[in-house]
């Protein structure tokens, strides 16, 4: 019972003692995050009067926002009477190990931090990296973020993806779409690469400058391949892709020229 009553007073009294300093902190925490997060809006503000991309403004409110956090983590840690010198020596003797532990962490923050200096791509280019392909959404202190083409999210490490090849379809502002088609080796040449001129040309979406251009690719087997290279801006890609192939097929066939297919299999499929 002696023992019990002991206990009790050096827990009111650690309480008495401790008790304000907790609250404090606690107190000093919460002032301390809303106050970041004015600082973090204030700067956004400020770099988008600036003319600051938005690439560069993510990544720089997303920096100073974690470290004004790990600053104010020290603030407290040093009001509830913990010595900063020795919590300062503490981190120094743990940052070796940790660096270790974090070796992906480090590496994924020195790739952002050189994706923001060489800018191979800003948010809203469409780019292939690390085998996925989407438009960027957000760069990140660790990571990028892509909206692949199906509508899925895809979130590539820094580290990686500064390290590998990329490729950006955005950036230059046009591109070529390449297209193949194959006609009988009955079929007129000359008739066939008018058709498919005619095609491209009569596109509302394709560009006369650069000049698009069909030209025999190769004699297959059992087709001419001719090769359909007209250029659109670069948002207009996938519009031009699917409707000169289907114009395509509806022209060849109103001109009467074959678009061959293999039917040695399918006389194998109905035997």
């Amino acid at each position: 019972m002696e023992n019990f009553e002991r206990y009790l007073n050096m827990l009111k009294e650690l309480l008495i003692e401790y008790s304000p300093k907790v609250l404090y902190a606690l107190v000093l925490l919460l002032v301390g995050l809303f106050i970041i997060s004015l600082i973090v809006k204030g700067s956004k503000k400020l770099m988008y009067k600036r003319g600051f991309e938005e690439t560069l403004i993510k990544f720089l409110s997303n920096l100073i926002g974690w470290t004004l956090k790990i600053l104010l983590f020290v603030s407290i840690i040093a009001k509830l009477g913990v010595a900063t010198t020795s919590f300062a020596a503490v981190i120094g003797a743990a940052g070796l190990a940790i660096g270790l532990a974090l070796q992906g962490s480090l590496s994924n923050f020195a790739g952002g931090a050189l994706i923001m200096i060489f800018k191979p791509f800003k948010v809203g280019d469409l780019i292939e990296a690390q085998g996925e392909i989407g438009v960027v959404r957000e760069i990140e202190i660790f990571t990028t973020k892509l909206t692949g083409l199906s509508n899925k999210e895809i979130i590539i490490p820094n580290g990686a993806l500064s390290n590998g090849n990329i490729v950006n379809y955005t950036s230059l502002g046009t591109r070529r779409v390449d297209l193949v088609f194959g006609v009988g080796y009955d079929s007129d040449i000359k008739q066939t690469k008018d058709v498919l001129m005619n095609i491209v040309k009569s596109h509302p979406k394709t560009l006369d400058n650069p000049a698009p251009s069909v030209t025999v690719l190769e004699l297959a087997d059992s087709s001419v391949n001719f090769a359909v290279r007209p250029w659109c801006n670069s948002e207009d890609y996938w519009d031009v892709y699917f409707d000169i192939t289907e114009q395509t097929k509806i022209e060849l066939d109103k001109a009467g020229i074959e678009i061959p297919y293999p039917h040695a299999v399918e006389i194998q499929k109905k035997g």
